[in-house]
Parts: C-alpha cells; structure tokens; sequence
C-alpha cells in the first residue's frame, strides 16, 4: 500500500485532514467533544443543585450515589471490553444476578466461608464467560443471540436455588469491606470501580493487548492478516466480561448486605447506555473505561435528581432508554467520522 509519505505526488488537503489554517479550530473541536459530557454532567448537577440546594447539594447524598452505583460502573466496564472487540455480551446482567445469588446461598444458607465463595462466584463468571465463548467464537452464533439465551437460562438458575427470595444475613465482613470503610467520605465500593478504570485504562491504552483489542474490533479480516489471534483475543474479552460481572454482583452484594435474585438486571440497561455514552466522550468514537465512569455517574445523577424530585418509577426506565437510544446513535456517528477521519 502506497503511503502519503511515499507518494511523488502532493497530497491535496481533504475535509477529512484539516489544512494548517483549519487545525487550531479542529482541535479546539475535538477537546470540546472530548469533555462536552463532563460539561452536561456539571449542568445537570447545577440543575438540581438550585431546586434542591439542601437535600442534593450534600456531601452524603453523592457519597450514597457513588457507592450504589459502583455495581453499575463495573458492570459498564464488563460490557465494554467484548464490545471493543465487536461482540456483545447481553448476559452480564445475569451474571451479576448469579454471582451475589451464589454468595447468599452459599454463605448464609450452606454456611461456606465468605473468601472461599467470592472465589467460587468470580470462578463462575469465568466459567459463564467460556460457556458464551466457546457458542460465538466456535459454533459462530451471533453473540447478541448467544448471551440473551445464557441470560434467560441464568436468570432461571438464579429463581431455582434462591427459590425466588430475597437472601439477607451476608457475612458482615463482606459487607464491611465494600461499604463500611470509607475513603474522603466515600465507601470502598467506588474505589474498587476506580481501581477496575485504572487497570483497563492502562491494558487499553499501554499495553500490546489493548491494542490488539481494538485492532479486531475494527477489522477482524484485517486483524488475522496481521497475525493476530483473533479468536483468542475475543474469547478472552468474553471471559474477562464474565469475571468482571461477577466482581460487580459481589460488590452489589455487599452494598446490599443480601441477595435479590430480581434487581440486578435493573442494572443492564444503565450499563449498556453508559457503554455508549462513555464511547462519545473522553476518547469519543471508541469504547473507553473513563468515558463509561463519567457516563454512568451522569446518568446516576439524573436518576438521584428526578427520583428526588418525586418523579413516578417509571421515568427511570424512560430515562434509561432514552439515554440508550442518544448514547447509541452518538457513537454511531462519532465512529463513523473517526473512521472517515483516520482514512
């Protein structure tokens, strides 16, 4: 392939590469796209901040939104990494649902020590990672039609052996360790979702890895003809999923102080539209773990506010799926111009 560098011809500047007369406004762009989300965030905190300057604008109020939300953040995390990789994994709702129903039936109900159990729920997550793995990669069933089966089919496992009830009584020392300490007034549990935005901010951006991620999420064809183990680093980003939905259910588990076989899914969602909103900020046009933060404390903040407002349940759901909707034709178009903008 000819490069511009090789070719005995000029290269005449196109609308995708701006000229050096238009490269200070085009970056001037970018930044504002990169931190637009940050910016709406901060509205919409100054929104509810002047109707409810007591009761929103307080300390406790955010330190509460951070740590409920934690779950949500780790699970936005999950999803975002087979999404890198073109693949998506619809089950770690499920996966959560599954990984803090095990800690309940296993810790309070049969008596098994709390480390032996996370070990044990973060081993199924893994496993339910394999299981999506081994029907998208090898039998080459498209991943959206794969996870919504493992799903259905977790969701069912979960009803069975918790016998559709809510599982309290969870050692306290898990407990304690996701909410009872705190940090600048806020629990452990966000800093476990920080410390997960930091590894996969590093393997994304620094690593061999996280740039084979990308690479096969933009071009599995191409990816092979390089000489990357395409199938590999899928299966690996679906395993990695499993394994981080799992953390999130022992967070969530340990926020809640039990187990709900129910309202962890509540929690897909928000992760999915906080995938794709994450997608159009920071780095906009690509998956990336400080976009996905900023995004599911955007849309946490928006739910706190209304649901502190007094707006009925289901504007929530409204919310969500509005977000979905805007975050996903977003990143659509902001892919498609990086794309555009790279060729």
């Amino acid at each position: 392939m000819m490069t511009e560098a090789a070719s005995p011809i000029p290269a005449t500047p196109s609308p995708a590469t701006p000229s050096a007369g238009h490269r200070p406004a085009f970056r001037l762009g970018r930044f504002i796209e990169r931190i637009a989300l940050i910016f709406v965030w901060l509205l919409l905190i100054a929104f509810f901040g002047a109707l409810m300057p007591q009761s929103f604008l307080n300390w406790g109020n955010f330190s509460i939104m951070f740590a409920s939300y934690a779950p949500a953040a780790v699970l936005a995390l999950a999803i975002i990494v087979p999404l890198t990789a073109g693949d998506y994994d619809l089950s770690v709702g499920a996966t959560l649902t599954l990984s803090s129903g095990l800690i309940g039936v296993l810790n309070v109900w049969h008596h098994m020590p709390i480390g032996l159990v996370l070990v044990i729920a973060l081993g199924v997550g893994a496993l339910v990672g394999m299981v999506n793995a081994l029907f998208i990669i090898y039998f080459r069933i498209p991943s959206l039609v794969v996870t919504l089966g493992t799903t259905s089919l977790m969701t069912g496992i979960v009803q069975w052996m918790t016998n559709s009830s809510t599982i309290g009584g969870i050692d306290n020392a898990l407990v304690m360790a996701v909410v009872g300490g705190r940090l600048l007034g806020v629990p452990y549990a966000f800093y476990y979702a920080m410390i997960v935005v930091v590894a996969m901010w590093y393997v994304f951006d620094y690593t061999p890895l996280g740039r084979k991620l990308l690479f096969v999420g933009r071009g599995r064809e191409v990816a092979r003809l390089n000489g990357i183990a395409v199938d590999h680093v899928r299966f690996g980003a679906l395993v990695t999923s499993g394994v981080l939905a799992a953390a999130a259910g022992i967070i969530y588990a340990g926020v809640l102080g039990s187990a709900d076989p129910y309202s962890g899914l509540n929690f897909l969602l928000p992760a999915f539209a906080a995938a794709f909103l994450g997608a159009t900020t920071i780095l906009p046009g690509r998956f990336n773990p400080w976009g996905a933060i900023v995004a599911v404390y955007f849309l946490a903040t928006g739910i706190t506010g209304l649901t502190m407002l007094g707006i009925p349940l289901w504007v929530t759901n409204v919310f969500n799926g509005g977000a979905l909707i805007l975050a996903v034709t977003i990143s659509q178009l902001t892919r498609g111009r990086e794309a555009t903008d790279i060729g």
